[in-house]
């Protein structure tokens, strides 16, 4: 047992702990109660709690949890995003969608009965996140849903790169933990690519937007280099799919000639506003470029980018292992997946001591101690 460890077992539990993994995150789930098994020193078998969510042929469903969480410290952990999961609608296979994964955590929680001592939601992808503010007359999906789950008795959510953490404003009351896997990239990204120089004239942070200036900023921070940025130029006289077309992406800041480039999102969705970052920045002369987004899920396949790395535009993906990745983009050379199980462990442990968790939200010692072992300091 590690020291931090130890730091966190120094006061007692608030109740036992009892972990939920919804079958859309069966694979983490596993990997999270491997870390919590193996630190209390194998006293319990298991902290799994099995749980299912069957429907009738109509599209109904029904939670069902098979053993007691009366007394627990309840963990729900669940996937919004996981569209490999199909049920039986009608004789038709259907592909669960967000909307469908939220309904089932709602039926677990109302499984529960209120026997539960406390109830965290872990939601990686925050559902509705995308939608997060209201422009003229629209929904504010991820605000109703946060306090619904209020209203149901959650007392805490933990998400990872919300797209937007203001939205915790809904619920201002009720825990809300907006967590940061930096480390973890860059732990994985020291690792897998071994020639990296991290050094100011050999690298450099690029924004792909205004919006990701903040997670961007803080990796240029620690790792005491330049960043620059662009900004997407939109046609604000037309609405394609709900939104104003982008025009071009404008850089702004120094010279990225010769450097490595490193770009930081919250979620490659299509991936063609980040292709379109790559061919900009070899525009200009970059050295190799690597992206990185907590939700990889290339809802429009990834050959596009097979091809971007056949020609020297990519080089390397990185992306979390919070969502569903297909088997053909855990296949795919460049991509490179980050595992954020064991954060995802000590973040269950520390709440259920009841103790900070300010080390764990910033790693700034971990990143330093990180560049300190690879000559990067």
């Amino acid at each position: 047992m590690t020291a931090s460890n130890e730091s966190l077992f120094s006061q007692p539990n608030v109740a036992p702990v009892g972990v939920i993994a919804m079958e859309s995150v069966r694979e983490i789930g596993a990997k999270i109660n491997d870390y919590l098994v193996g630190w209390h020193g194998n006293d319990v078998d298991t902290f799994l709690i099995e749980s299912e969510c069957p429907r009738f042929s109509s599209g109904d469903g029904k939670g069902l949890i098979k053993s007691t969480v009366r007394g627990k410290d309840l963990f729900i952990i669940v996937d919004v995003g996981n569209y490999s999961i199909k049920y039986n609608y009608f004789g038709k296979e259907n592909a669960m969608s967000p909307d469908d994964h939220f309904q089932d955590l709602k039926r677990i929680i109302q499984a529960a009965s209120g026997k539960a001592h406390r109830i965290t939601v872990i939601m990686p992808n925050l559902y509705g996140g995308r939608q997060h503010r209201r422009s003229y007359r629209e929904s504010l999906d991820c605000a109703c849903a946060l306090q619904e789950l209020e209203a149901m008795g959650v007392s805490n959510i933990v998400t990872f790169d919300a797209h937007d953490p203001r939205v915790q404003n809904a619920v201002p009351l009720m825990g809300f933990d907006n967590v940061m896997p930096t480390y973890q990239v860059l732990k994985t990204m020291f690792r897998d690519i071994k020639d990296i120089d991290c050094s100011k004239d050999k690298f450099m942070i690029v924004s792909p937007d205004e919006g990701a200036l903040n997670r961007n900023m803080y990796y240029a921070s620690v790792l005491g280099v330049e960043m620059g940025m662009f900004y997407k130029r939109r046609d604000y006289s037309t609405i394609v799919n709900g939104r104003n077309p982008i025009i071009a992406h404008e850089y702004l800041g120094n010279s990225v000639e010769g450097k490595d480039v490193f770009v930081a999102d919250d979620i490659i969705s299509s991936g063609e506003s980040m292709l379109d970052l790559a061919y900009a920045l070899k525009q200009k002369k970059a050295g190799r470029i690597f992206t990185y987004a907590t939700y990889a899920i290339f809802t429009n396949g990834l050959e596009k980018f097979d091809k971007a790395y056949e020609n020297g535009i990519i080089d390397g993906v990185f992306g979390t292992n919070l969502t569903y990745r297909t088997p053909e983009l855990l296949s795919r050379p460049w991509f490179h997946e980050v595992d954020v199980s064991k954060y995802i462990a000590y973040f269950i442990e520390a709440i259920n001591h009841d103790v900070s968790i300010s080390k764990i939200i910033d790693p700034h010692e971990k990143i330093q101690n990180l560049l300190e072992k690879y000559g990067m300091k």
